[in-house]
């Protein structure tokens, strides 16, 4: 596990830096499943007002050496508890994912818990398999980075 990575609630400083990384054009194609306008401040200001407010969802910065690195959430979809995350594409290879998942897995106690990733999306799929989530199916749904539909895993945690 890489060390120095640290959850906590998000606070509006956290924002900016996560704006900046729905910016990233190959952030997006990677990840796929996003907003329809990576640059749209007003629907990311709307977004994130929604989901603070929401009780039902758990939402956590990570933090790597202080620095914000990214997010995490546990949320429903369709009645299930999903998980979700982001990480800025200058922290990708360090292991950050794959540490914040296992930190957030040890807060959420909701199983079976449930994630999604494009089924081309490897590193999301290795970091959710190395927390222990397994595919057991998949979707075809529209990926607005992509501009198509697209086919996805879906993964479970038991």
């Amino acid at each position: 596990m890489t060390t120095g990575v640290v959850l906590r609630d998000v606070t509006d400083v956290d924002l900016p830096a996560f704006f900046e990384h729905q910016l990233d054009a190959a952030a997006n194609q990677m990840a796929a499943f996003t907003c329809e306008d990576p640059a749209d401040e007003e629907g990311f200001a709307a977004h994130w007002a929604k989901i603070r407010g929401d009780d039902t969802i758990c939402i956590r910065a990570v933090l790597f050496e202080g620095l914000v690195a990214g997010h995490i959430a546990k949320f429903e979809r369709l009645g299930e508890p999903e998980v979700t995350y982001w990480i800025g594409r200058q922290h990708w290879g360090r292991g950050i994912a794959t540490t914040a998942l296992s930190q957030f897995l040890g807060e959420v106690e909701a199983r079976p818990l449930y994630a999604r990733a494009a089924k081309d999306n490897v590193a999301s799929l290795r970091v959710l398999e190395k927390c222990g989530f397994v595919v057991f199916g998949e979707d075809r749904g529209f990926a607005n980075a992509r501009g198509e539909e697209i086919d996805e895993a879906i993964l479970r945690l038991i």
